[in-house]
């Protein structure tokens, strides 16, 4: 019994000894391998790692894409509607040694840079904007981030707004808006056919007025459309100078 109790501290040791050098990161980590302080180019891994006790510390790093709902931010547009939005970006590590060591934690940090440029990005729009070109303003949001989160070994990839909430009392101030702004192009299109059908009038008087012979086809043309219609009586009107003409040829 004396001998297995000596035994079993010392298999425990080595077994917390073989831990502790012995590390496995799978395919998609990579460790960030820390000797008395400090660390080296590149990060370790995928595989099997070996770390020198006490002198040694090593971080894991998840490289897989990372998937993170921005909370709903109030932004204030150009046009001082005022809206709820959230959003969803996609981002991975690419380099650990980086997002170990340039920011305390890039998670949170890439969060928080989120939340800030998707105000900024927003606030520079109308509301139009933010419902019609959703696209532009992802790609610009996207290129942003990116950027700014390169230096932390981050590289953004997508970045998606979800919803853009009104308050519905500017929902009915913006329905109104809109009537409004039909009304008025209703009624400019109507003017401007007014303004067209009048100058093809003009020019048709023109023409008459130069041409007799125009006159007198336009002359029979709307006898045949009154000659159509037989609940119609039909009285031919006759200029002096048509009467004088018959007068004369009949002398």
């Amino acid at each position: 019994m004396g001998g297995i109790g000596f035994i079993i501290p010392i298999v425990v040791a080595l077994f917390a000894l073989a831990t502790a050098i012995i590390k496995v990161l799978r395919e998609y980590e990579r460790g960030v391998i820390f000797t008395l302080g400090r660390v080296g180019r590149k990060a370790a891994g995928p595989g099997l790692v070996l770390l020198v006790p006490v002198i040694q510390q090593m971080r894991k790093v998840d490289m897989r894409t990372l998937v993170h709902d921005v909370p709903t931010q109030d932004v204030i547009s150009q046009d001082n509607v005022s809206v709820k939005v959230n959003a969803v970006i996609y981002y991975r590590v690419v380099d650990a040694v980086r997002a170990v060591v340039q920011v305390e934690n890039y998670m949170a940090a890439t969060s928080q840079l989120a939340q800030t440029t998707l105000r900024s990005v927003l606030g520079k729009h109308d509301l139009d904007e933010m419902l019609q070109e959703r696209d532009k303003l992802n790609k610009d949001i996207q290129e942003i981030l990116d950027q700014q989160t390169e230096a932390w070994g981050i590289k953004v990839s997508n970045v998606e707004i979800k919803h853009v909430d009104v308050d519905p009392s500017m929902i009915r101030a913006i329905a109104k808006q809109a009537e409004a702004e039909r009304e008025r192009r209703a009624k400019v299109i109507l003017a401007e056919g007014e303004q067209q059908a009048a100058a093809k009038l003009a020019e048709a008087a023109v023409i008459l007025a130069t041409s007799p012979g125009a006159m007198e086809l336009r002359y029979l043309s709307a006898l045949q459309e009154i000659a159509n219609d037989k609940t119609n009586t039909i009285v031919f009107p006759f200029s002096m100078e048509q009467v004088a003409k018959a007068i004369r040829s009949d002398n």
